[in-house]
């Protein structure tokens, strides 16, 4: 297994690759790390999904890894969706690039603030070809609200005026996939959630995957919930494993 650390237009990530097809045009997955964490830490997903024949990009988000700027945890959380954003952005620099180096299937997938981004990226993003979220959420509105209001019953005074507060949530809505279901288009998705998770909370995101099971009716083997029951914010090896089987179930078709 092949790992190189890359700048792929000015965005640091790690390639993953097995050396017997490291030159051939396979699918290619982007994996995303989660908040305060780096792309290094994905590592175990990486060599799991490129054991399936893919390669895999492991991009540093920003103010992440090699890409921090010494902040504080607290100001990286006033800065979350602001990450969040400028992922979703940078993932279309990415498949621009693959597109040139001529991959064919592209994947998506990511642990919870990757998940959250992978989500976005899906209202965005129809070359997306089959997506994994893992602690995800695709409320972005409400998970905002939610995060604004945890902030604010500690104490802080959010640094935003009432009109960038509005002006925030009519970007997230943008990307909210509650709010425009249809743009899932019946692409393959795999969840995984710890249904003890105090982090990302598992009921949202479990009630939009209810809810959208109806768009699958004709082909519900496309749309799978991994329910871990006594699991918080941490991913099973189970479900990472899972993860991996489901790129190769759907990148390889």
């Amino acid at each position: 297994m092949i790992v190189r650390e890359e700048k792929w237009s000015n965005i640091p990530l790690l390639h993953i690759v097995d050396e017997t097809v490291e030159d051939s045009n396979i699918p290619a997955v982007i994996f995303l790390h989660g908040f305060t964490s780096a792309k290094e830490h994905n590592l175990h997903y990486a060599y799991n999904i490129a054991k399936k024949g893919f390669r895999v990009l492991l991009p540093e988000a920003h103010l992440h890894g090699v890409r921090d700027e010494g902040l504080d945890e607290v100001q990286l959380s006033l800065r979350f969706w602001e990450i969040v954003l400028t992922s979703i952005e940078e993932m279309g620099i990415l498949h621009k690039e693959l597109v040139e180096r001529g991959v064919p299937k592209i994947g998506m997938g990511g642990t919870s603030m990757g998940g959250i981004t992978t989500l976005g990226c899906m209202t965005a993003y129809p070359w997306i070809d089959t997506a994994v979220v893992m602690m995800g959420a695709p409320g972005y509105v409400e998970l905002a609200k939610a995060q604004i209001a945890q902030f604010e019953n500690r104490g802080f005074k959010l640094p935003i005026s009432d009109e960038e507060r509005k002006s925030l949530i009519d970007t997230l809505s943008l990307f909210d996939m509650t709010k425009q279901r249809q743009k899932l288009n019946r692409r393959p998705v795999f969840f995984w959630h710890g249904q003890q998770d105090t982090t990302v909370p598992f009921e949202p995101t479990y009630n939009f995957f209810k809810a959208a099971k109806k768009d699958y009716q004709d082909l519900p083997e496309r749309f799978e919930f991994m329910a871990d029951p006594t699991a918080g914010h941490a991913v099973s090896r189970s479900g990472m494993l899972r993860a991996a089987d489901w790129f190769a179930s759907y990148l390889n078709e």
